[in-house]
């Protein structure tokens, strides 16, 4: 690659000793320089509160590089670019030291004064920090400059907006890149071109052709070590909120006129302003927390002590109805939980079935066509179709046309975090979260919180190592479909 496509940037990660430093960006910068997405004017200023030198830090960085390739290149040279300074960021005084640091090591690595700050730490501390950057003079490097952030974007819409303001107050809209990982994920921004590059599924696209949407996102662990920070959460906080969400509007938004950050974003709104107001949650909504299972012995609320009589969700599934032209009537189903039976991500689209198929004898038999998009950890499409079944005059057997993306392009694929990062990089918002989407998108959920925080719930209800409660098998059965 010509060095001149390569960003020269320093990145500044506050929380540098945590875990998300440590397994995804420490690895993905390591990445993008194998890759050769950048080259040798970048650097790395890590802080955080522990007392580290520039060689413990490097050492941390050195253990996350759990490339089997890594000899590739050289690993001392490539932590050579990582430098690290404890601080406390409540202290003024911190910001000072770190903007001399910072402009000696631009100047050693001719950074031409772009910065990226990564804030990978607790949210409470984001307001703090972006107007202690702003009032220390760290924001204007001279180059352009980016902040990061990661979720959770505030609680509910008033802690957001709060939040929100505290950020604006220092950065522009344009400079704040809100990451959700799910939008870096391959197959995820593949469901553009999935749609709009094969008229063979944009022509069916709407409500003429297509019975539901499902999409799923089940894990197979538990809260492991983040009972504390889940428990606060819940499964529409961690998960519903922002990437189901996300999933959604990609996958009912109206083609973009140009294929622009602004225009994409623009036709994710307004899948957002079009969904439907949850007027009963009960009807609509399941909620569902995990018991014990045969093969795990302990149920969410025996997680840890400060879990028990939780009356927090490790499980939602719901009904998301779209008021617009393209989708009235066509239920978008989503399920996503904690201890179920399979850790996968799978969107999947059901084609409405012809009036009177006479290739299926009984009509319960009948499969309808369905167009499956494999998020993870198989990412690929299968395309269900029905053939005659061999040794029969008229009978149909349903067969799979699938693409296996991973035996394709498993080598050169980037991971969510690398990709992001680099988008952030050369300045690209359209895989990050706008605060418009995140407004609309706690607008959407904030009565189900309501509704379920002041109603205790008799959990737990699924067991460990199932699909979830049987209500969310009811809650399509009511409309005469079912969970594939």
């Amino acid at each position: 690659m010509n060095n001149q496509n390569q960003p020269k940037v320093a990145i500044i990660i506050f929380g540098a000793t945590g875990d998300l430093a440590k397994r995804k960006l420490f690895p993905s910068i390591y990445r993008l320089v194998k890759n050769k997405k950048i080259g040798e004017n970048f650097v790395v200023f890590g802080t955080a509160r522990r007392s580290w030198s520039n060689e413990e830090f490097r050492d941390k960085v050195k253990q996350s590089i759990t490339d089997k390739n890594s000899s590739e290149i050289d690993l001392d040279a490539f932590v050579s670019h990582f430098y690290y300074h404890p601080s406390d960021v409540t202290n003024s005084s911190s910001y000072l030291e770190m903007e001399a640091l910072l402009q000696d090591l631009e100047g050693i690595y001719q950074t031409e004064g772009n910065r990226i700050f990564y804030l990978a730490m607790s949210p409470e501390f984001f307001g703090d920090i972006t107007n202690s950057l702003n009032d220390n003079g760290m924001k204007n490097g001279g180059g352009w400059t980016r902040l990061v952030i990661e979720k959770p974007f505030g609680n509910d819409l008033p802690s957001a907006r709060k939040l929100n303001h505290e950020i604006r107050a220092a950065f522009k809209e344009e400079q704040i890149y809100r990451i959700d990982h799910y939008l870096g994920k391959e197959m995820v921004q593949n469901i553009e071109v999935i749609r709009f590059a094969n008229g063979i599924f944009e022509h069916l696209w709407n409500n003429r052709f297509i019975a539901n949407i499902q999409v799923t996102s089940s894990e197979e662990i538990g809260v492991e070590d983040r009972a504390s920070y889940y428990d606060q959460s819940g499964a529409v906080r961690d998960m519903m909120q922002n990437h189901m969400l996300q999933m959604v509007a990609l996958l009912a938004m109206e083609p973009p006129i140009k294929l622009t950050s602004e225009e994409i974003r623009s036709e994710k709104l307004k899948v957002l302003r079009a969904l439907r107001k949850i007027e009963n949650v009960d009807d609509n909504f399941v909620r569902g927390q995990y018991g014990e299972g045969p093969d795990y012995p302990i149920a969410y609320q025996q997680e840890a002590p400060a879990l028990a009589k939780s009356n927090t969700e490790t499980f939602v599934a719901g009904k998301i109805m779209i008021d617009n032209y393209r989708w009235a009537g066509v239920p978008f189903y989503i399920r996503t939980g904690k201890r179920m039976s399979k850790k996968s991500t799978q969107i999947i689209v059901e084609f409405k079935s012809i009036p009177m198929n006479l290739y299926y004898k009984d009509k319960k038999e009948q499969h309808p066509n369905l167009l499956v998009i494999n998020i993870s950890p198989n990412e690929g499409i299968t395309l269900y179709l029905n053939a005659k079944k061999s040794g029969t005059e008229n009978e149909a057997i349903p067969i799979k046309l699938t693409y296996d993306y991973n035996q394709i392009n498993a080598a050169n694929s980037p991971e969510a975090y690398e990709k992001l990062l680099y988008d952030c990089m050369i300045g690209d918002t359209t895989n990050f979260t706008h605060w418009d989407e995140v407004a609309l998108t706690w607008e959407y959920v904030d009565p189900i919180l309501k509704k379920w925080e002041s109603t205790p719930a008799e959990f737990p209800n699924y067991k460990a190592g199932s699909m979830g409660p049987e209500a969310s098998e009811e809650l399509l059965k009511e409309d005469g479909f079912h969970w594939w």
